[in-house]
Protein backbone atom coordinates (compact mmCIF):
# COMPACT_ATOMS: atom_id res chain seq x y z
CA UNK A 1 0.00 0.00 0.00
CA UNK A 2 1.42 3.35 -1.02
CA UNK A 3 0.74 6.43 1.06
CA UNK A 4 0.51 9.71 -0.73
CA UNK A 5 3.22 12.30 -0.18
CA UNK A 6 0.78 14.65 1.59
CA UNK A 7 -0.46 11.94 3.94
CA UNK A 8 3.10 10.94 4.85
CA UNK A 9 4.10 14.56 5.41
CA UNK A 10 1.03 15.07 7.60
CA UNK A 11 1.84 12.00 9.71
CA UNK A 12 5.45 13.11 10.16
CA UNK A 13 4.23 16.58 11.18
CA UNK A 14 1.81 15.12 13.75
CA UNK A 15 4.54 12.90 15.15
CA UNK A 16 6.88 15.90 15.48
CA UNK A 17 4.19 17.92 17.30
CA UNK A 18 3.51 15.01 19.65
CA UNK A 19 7.22 14.58 20.47
CA UNK A 20 7.63 18.32 21.10
CA UNK A 21 4.68 18.34 23.51
CA UNK A 22 6.08 15.57 25.71
CA UNK A 23 7.39 16.76 29.09
CA UNK A 24 11.15 17.13 29.27
CA UNK A 25 11.28 14.48 32.02
CA UNK A 26 10.48 11.88 29.36
CA UNK A 27 13.86 12.65 27.81
CA UNK A 28 15.63 12.99 31.18
CA UNK A 29 18.63 10.89 32.03
CA UNK A 30 20.22 9.54 35.19
CA UNK A 31 23.61 9.55 36.85
CA UNK A 32 25.29 8.33 40.00
CA UNK A 33 26.13 10.28 43.14
CA UNK A 34 28.46 9.96 46.15
CA UNK A 35 27.98 12.26 49.16
CA UNK A 36 29.87 12.72 52.42
CA UNK A 37 27.97 14.71 55.07
CA UNK A 38 28.81 15.72 58.64
CA UNK A 39 25.74 16.42 60.80
CA UNK A 40 25.64 17.83 64.29
CA UNK A 41 23.18 19.49 66.56
CA UNK A 42 21.60 20.20 69.87
CA UNK A 43 17.87 20.79 69.13
CA UNK A 44 18.78 22.70 65.96
CA UNK A 45 21.14 20.82 63.68
CA UNK A 46 23.28 21.61 60.71
CA UNK A 47 24.98 19.51 58.07
CA UNK A 48 27.74 20.21 55.59
CA UNK A 49 29.83 18.23 53.16
CA UNK A 50 30.53 17.50 49.56
CA UNK A 51 30.31 14.88 46.92
CA UNK A 52 30.54 13.96 43.27
CA UNK A 53 28.00 13.58 40.48
CA UNK A 54 28.94 11.15 37.69
CA UNK A 55 26.97 12.06 34.56
CA UNK A 56 27.68 11.08 30.95
CA UNK A 57 31.22 9.96 31.75
CA UNK A 58 32.20 13.19 33.53
CA UNK A 59 32.61 14.05 37.20
CA UNK A 60 31.11 17.17 38.78
CA UNK A 61 32.00 18.36 42.29
CA UNK A 62 29.07 19.01 44.62
CA UNK A 63 28.66 21.04 47.78
CA UNK A 64 26.15 19.96 50.42
CA UNK A 65 24.71 21.95 53.32
CA UNK A 66 21.54 22.31 55.29
CA UNK A 67 19.64 22.84 58.51
CA UNK A 68 17.57 20.45 60.64
CA UNK A 69 14.77 21.68 62.90
CA UNK A 70 13.22 19.43 65.51
CA UNK A 71 14.72 17.09 68.02
CA UNK A 72 18.40 16.65 67.07
CA UNK A 73 21.16 15.46 69.41
CA UNK A 74 24.67 14.35 68.56
CA UNK A 75 27.30 14.31 65.86
CA UNK A 76 27.62 11.93 62.92
CA UNK A 77 29.33 11.41 59.58
CA UNK A 78 27.21 9.94 56.78
CA UNK A 79 28.52 8.48 53.53
CA UNK A 80 25.89 7.92 50.83
CA UNK A 81 25.93 6.63 47.28
CA UNK A 82 23.20 6.00 44.75
CA UNK A 83 21.44 7.34 41.72
CA UNK A 84 20.03 10.65 40.61
CA UNK A 85 17.07 10.33 38.25
CA UNK A 86 15.24 12.72 35.92
CA UNK A 87 18.08 15.10 35.09
CA UNK A 88 18.90 16.44 31.63
CA UNK A 89 22.06 18.33 32.54
CA UNK A 90 24.36 18.37 35.60
CA UNK A 91 22.85 21.59 36.98
CA UNK A 92 19.49 19.83 37.46
CA UNK A 93 20.86 18.17 40.61
CA UNK A 94 21.33 21.58 42.25
CA UNK A 95 18.52 22.69 44.53
CA UNK A 96 16.78 22.29 47.84
CA UNK A 97 15.75 18.81 48.97
CA UNK A 98 13.38 18.44 51.90
CA UNK A 99 12.64 15.44 54.11
CA UNK A 100 11.00 14.54 57.37
CA UNK A 101 12.66 11.74 59.26
CA UNK A 102 13.55 9.97 62.40
CA UNK A 103 16.58 7.89 63.20
CA UNK A 104 19.29 6.95 65.59
CA UNK A 105 22.87 5.81 65.23
CA UNK A 106 25.20 4.61 67.94
CA UNK A 107 28.44 3.58 66.30
CA UNK A 108 27.57 2.53 62.73
CA UNK A 109 24.05 2.59 61.30
CA UNK A 110 22.58 2.08 57.84
CA UNK A 111 20.83 4.89 55.94
CA UNK A 112 18.42 4.69 53.00
CA UNK A 113 16.75 7.85 51.73
CA UNK A 114 14.91 9.20 48.68
CA UNK A 115 14.69 12.95 48.09
CA UNK A 116 13.38 15.21 45.32
CA UNK A 117 14.04 18.83 44.38
CA UNK A 118 11.87 21.44 42.62
CA UNK A 119 13.40 20.59 39.21
CA UNK A 120 12.14 17.00 39.46
CA UNK A 121 15.52 15.42 40.21
CA UNK A 122 15.19 12.39 42.48
CA UNK A 123 18.03 11.13 44.67
CA UNK A 124 17.89 7.46 45.69
CA UNK A 125 20.68 7.01 48.23
CA UNK A 126 21.98 4.40 50.63
CA UNK A 127 24.99 4.22 52.86
CA UNK A 128 26.07 4.32 56.45
CA UNK A 129 26.21 6.75 59.33
CA UNK A 130 28.95 6.73 61.98
CA UNK A 131 28.62 8.56 65.29
CA UNK A 132 26.13 9.20 68.04
CA UNK A 133 22.97 10.78 66.64
CA UNK A 134 19.26 10.79 67.53
CA UNK A 135 16.84 12.81 65.46
CA UNK A 136 13.15 13.44 64.86
CA UNK A 137 13.18 16.40 62.53
CA UNK A 138 12.46 18.23 59.33
CA UNK A 139 15.59 18.44 57.22
CA UNK A 140 16.56 20.70 54.40
CA UNK A 141 19.49 19.69 52.23
CA UNK A 142 20.93 22.09 49.67
CA UNK A 143 23.08 20.65 46.89
CA UNK A 144 25.05 22.87 44.55
CA UNK A 145 27.61 22.44 41.79
CA UNK A 146 31.09 23.74 42.68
Amino acid sequence: MHLSYRLRAGLVGLLALFAASLPSSVFADSGSVRLSIVKGGWFIGANAGGGTLYFHGRRYALSVGGVDAGLVFGLSHTTLHGRVLHISRPSDIAGVYGAAGAGAAVGVGARVIQLANDKGAILQLEGFQVGLMANLDLSGLVIGLR
